[in-house]
């Protein structure tokens, strides 16, 4: 046995319970507020010592509680929030990538907010999801009572945006952040009677790098004081972005963290704040090596920082390795939270070492990363082996300059075992999850989103990210889009399509069929709005391309239980193109019985 960690094969028989509370019976259990910043890189906070910004909000939670200095997370972003909402690695989850539905995270997963609102509190979550769509994927099948935000991996724009409010479409209002910090306020403003979760996964600093003036004004032009390793790889312009989004970031948690003030909450509420991933740019991130994407230091390390005045001392600074995995059990143990999972939990808690407890243990481990077919690495309490089997010393070398393996064979040749049997067992995950329809019917309605769908023929994407796409360039009859669906309840669907049609292209027959059941209408109006105002998207030439859509009735699609191509053409085109297609959307109009399907 490894004097790291268990053998990743035992992880299969283990389960973590919180222990019994020690609070009196009579004591309010604590509320939790949890930031997610998207995209944000350890050296993006003032208190890690960059003076090219000031982030005194966040800053204050490392004043007034603890700090974590080795906490990592996974390379993208839908796999942290898997391993933050289950404690598991994100590969036994479902979870493998950030877009056309590996993001989905599994059902059959037990998250953070079903141990919440199982054990009485109100949880609501105000930002970006990434963790699936359609239900039973979407947040509020996953223990939220209340959502407000996008469920896709980015949005395209960040001013008044398309946003789900509790799986209906609606309109933001204003800067997408500052909206989600507003939401986000009414919530723990209706919920401070009693415990809630309140969760706050941010939309920035991600690309696209649109930030208001009253927070660019201030880095306009600024030629940073503190820069990338390797100055030579950074983008200015993404930088001074990414710094004033940071900096409104702040700004909104201090709104908050006023608000818990204003009820007299603050002794009440377990305040946490985290990213998902490391930077989005070469920028100042303490000499590590990589950025976003990257299985090294710059790529994983986290910043996190929690409060909970009169339980975690002030100023405290824990040096153990920890990270998203360990979340859960963590909460949960500091909540007073029952935390009993349908699935092994691979996550420690860290609430003895949060608290001082002196008794507390915490052996040496192995935490790993797998991002990609090749990326993966494992990090202990003192090493980093990575990608290509070198060994870091990251007491010394916390830049990964210097290969180690040479010096200390029997712990390199020990590492580089684990890691290839972490490897096979993700890719076997990764293979199981492989071919997974998006599911219908498994609410009243159901969004399928350009997103999730694939172009045949001449169409094409309007970016080269599907996350926020639509559909163009639809030149032939002979075109089509397909979303491979399985359908969980058998009735008739109102099927809608939001859609952008030029005056020239009016008449146009659109055509939707599953199986043998068909329903088409004819494109009778034009709607050929312009693309949305990019003048606050701070770094020039980006692939993100938003514009409104407007809804077109399809007519009612009966559809049995089962799993078929989703299928939308245009036999009749008018003009040289077809129309530009957002979404589609099927709303359940009967009640039948569920048949199975023939």
């Amino acid at each position: 046995m490894s004097r790291f960690s268990l053998p990743i094969g035992l992880f299969a028989g283990l389960l973590f319970l919180a222990p019994a509370s020690s609070f009196s019976s009579e004591e309010r259990r604590p509320n939790l507020v949890i930031f997610l910043a998207d995209d944000q890189g350890w050296g993006d906070l003032s208190v890690h010592g960059n003076t090219n910004l000031a982030t005194p909000n966040i800053d204050s939670l490392a004043r007034d509680g603890a700090m974590l200095e080795n906490f990592y997370v996974c390379a993208v972003c839908a796999p942290t929030r898997a391993e933050f909402l289950t404690g598991r690695y994100h590969f036994r989850t479902g979870v493998s990538g950030v877009s056309e539905g590996t993001g989905r995270l599994n059902p059959d997963e037990t998250t953070l907010p079903d141990l919440f609102q199982a054990g009485g509190y109100a949880t609501g979550a105000f930002g970006k999801w990434h963790n699936g769509t359609q239900a039973p994927y979407h947040p509020l099948d996953r223990g939220f009572d209340e959502f407000y935000g996008f469920t896709s991996g980015h949005w395209g724009h960040y001013f008044s945006p398309p946003l789900d409010h509790n799986r209906k479409q609606v309109k933001g209002k204003g800067y997408l952040t500052d909206d989600l910090t507003d939401h986000a306020l009414r919530f723990i403003e209706e919920h401070h009677e009693s415990p809630f979760l309140c969760y706050v996964p941010f939309n920035t600093p991600h690309s696209p790098f649109y930030v208001d003036d009253n927070f660019y004004e201030k880095f306009d032009g600024l030629d940073p004081a503190m820069r990338n390793r390797d100055p030579k790889k950074e983008d200015f312009p993404a930088t001074r972005a990414a710094l004033a989004m940071c900096e409104n970031i702040d700004w909104n948690v201090g709104r908050i963290l006023k608000k818990l003030d204003t009820l007299g909450l603050r002794e009440e509420t377990i305040v946490v704040y985290f990213s998902d991933n490391g930077p989005n740019s070469f920028r100042w991130n303490g000499g590590m090596k990589g950025k976003k994407g990257s299985t090294d230091e710059g790529g994983l390390r986290s910043p996190f920082l929690i409060r909970w005045p009169g339980h975690i001392p002030a100023g405290r600074t824990i040096a153990e390795v920890a990270g998203a995995i360990d979340l859960l059990p963590t909460l949960t143990e500091l909540a007073r939270v029952p935390a009993k999972t349908a699935k092994p939990v691979e996550g420690r808690s860290f609430a003895g070492l949060l608290q001082g407890d002196p008794n507390v243990e915490w052996p040496d481990r192995q935490l790993f990363s797998v991002w990609g077919k090749k990326r993966t690495t494992v990090r202990t309490t003192r090493y980093r082996m990575d990608e290509r089997g070198a060994l870091f010393d990251i007491y010394k070398d916390r830049g990964q300059r210097d290969n180690v393996a040479g010096k200390h064979p029997a712990i390199a040749a020990e590492l580089r075992n684990a890691l290839a049997a972490y490897r096979l067992e993700a890719d076997k995950h990764f293979a199981a999850n492989a071919d997974r329809p998006f599911t219908v019917g498994y609410a009243e309605s159901t969004t399928l989103p350009a997103r999730d769908g694939i172009p045949h023929g001449t169409i094409q994407r309007s970016s080269k990210a599907p996350n926020n796409s639509f559909f163009t360039n639809w030149t032939h009859p002979d075109d089509s889009i397909t979303w491979d669906i399985k359908v969980g309840r058998a009735g008739e669907y109102r099927a809608t399509v939001y859609y952008t049609c030029p005056a020239p292209n009016v008449g146009a027959g659109i055509r939707l069929a599953w199986g043998h059941a068909t329903t088409e209408t004819t494109v009778t109006e034009a709607f050929d709005p312009p693309l949305w105002d990019k003048s606050k998207e701070r770094v020039a030439k980006s692939h993100y391309l938003v514009k409104d859509f407007k809804p077109l009735d399809l007519g009612v699609l009966t559809l049995k239980t089962g799993r078929d191509h989703l299928t939308l053409t245009a036999p009749n085109l008018v003009g040289e193109r077809g129309i530009d297609v957002y979404s589609l959307v099927l709303e359940r109009v009967d009640k039948k019985a569920e048949t199975d399907r023939e």
